[in-house]
């Protein structure tokens, strides 16, 4: 007779995704939700938890790897300089840049000690071990030596950190005079007037923040961003909306390839369903997708020679 039991850690898997996006009363910091998602990743190929850059990518992985050459681009990686990457996920942008962009040395800080794990392995797989030094850390109290690094990214995951204007400051600290700072981040959009837009607008900005570990903290728009890193010090600071090329091509491939729901768990898969069912324009109208960089000044005045 056919043995039908589910494995008692598929049944508190399934429990805790239930409880994770359909208890209004249950809250999950961020490293709970990554240890739950471990590696069910929509993409094919990598591990990648992104949302993708859609300019000119085709599929999943492809725009999952573009907005990882993105930041790289951006931040300017070369084999000159030591980087720091704070939330690493399972690694995979780090290994693209190291293949890549070849920087000389590239420094994981993730709080997820699960998703640590697996990306050492992987990165050791390939014999990337010497240039990619993959760490438990908090990207907000950084155990790094202060001016020590080049550039500091940190691709689609400074939303969740407590607080954000906490890691602008430790970034600050950790960089180089002339260094860089980049992110891929998500932030609500401006306020709008009207129903049902401003309705739309606090239903799509409430459910992805509470589901998503988003600190009320963090729940500002462009303006209060780059105040923020210029109080922490920073110039040449440029804040670019990139959500045109996010939300809308990542919702149009998924509901052409609904096959790709398919990687998955069966419980997360219902949520995901349920949003194709309704245009892009409503799903995203409170979230925008932002490119950030920044640099810290290499003459330093004031009160800034004393952080």
């Amino acid at each position: 007779m056919r043995d039908t039991t589910l494995p008692a850690s598929r049944l508190r898997e399934g429990l805790g995704y239930l409880n994770w996006l359909f208890n209004p009363f249950h809250g999950m910091d961020a490293s709970g939700i990554y240890d739950l998602l471990a590696t069910s990743s929509p993409t094919e190929r990598g591990l990648y938890l992104n949302l993708g850059y859609w300019r000119d990518a085709h599929d999943l992985d492809a725009a999952s790897d573009a907005l990882a050459m993105l930041v790289g681009a951006t931040a300017a990686l070369g084999p000159e300089d030591t980087v720091l990457d704070c939330g690493f996920g399972f690694g995979d942008q780090d290994i693209l840049w190291a293949q890549t962009l070849k920087p000389g040395r590239i420094i994981g800080l993730n709080i997820t000690a699960s998703q640590v794990e697996l990306a050492r392995r992987r990165v050791a797989k390939l014999g990337l071990d010497e240039q990619i030094d993959l760490r438990d850390g908090s990207a907000t109290d950084m155990p790094i030596e202060s001016s020590s690094v080049d550039k500091v990214v940190a691709l689609e995951c400074a939303f969740h950190f407590r607080t954000r204007a906490d890691f602008f400051r430790e970034a600050w600290r950790v960089l180089r005079p002339g260094g860089r700072l980049v992110l891929a981040d998500i932030i609500p959009m401006p306020a709008v007037t009207g129903f049902p837009a401003r309705l739309e607008q606090r239903l799509s900005w409430g459910l992805v923040a509470g589901k998503f570990a988003i600190p009320p903290d963090n729940a500002y728009t462009r303006p209060t961003y780059h105040s923020k890193l210029a109080l922490a010090g920073f110039d040449q600071i440029r804040i670019e909306s990139i959500r045109e090329h996010v939300y809308a091509p990542l919702h149009r491939f998924l509901a052409e390839h609904p096959d790709t729901l398919l990687r998955l768990h069966p419980v997360a898969r219902l949520p995901a369903r349920l949003a194709l069912r309704f245009e892009a324009t409503s799903v995203y109208r409170g979230l925008d997708y932002v490119l950030v960089s920044a640099v810290k000044p290499k003459q330093l005045l004031g009160p800034q020679r004393r952080r």
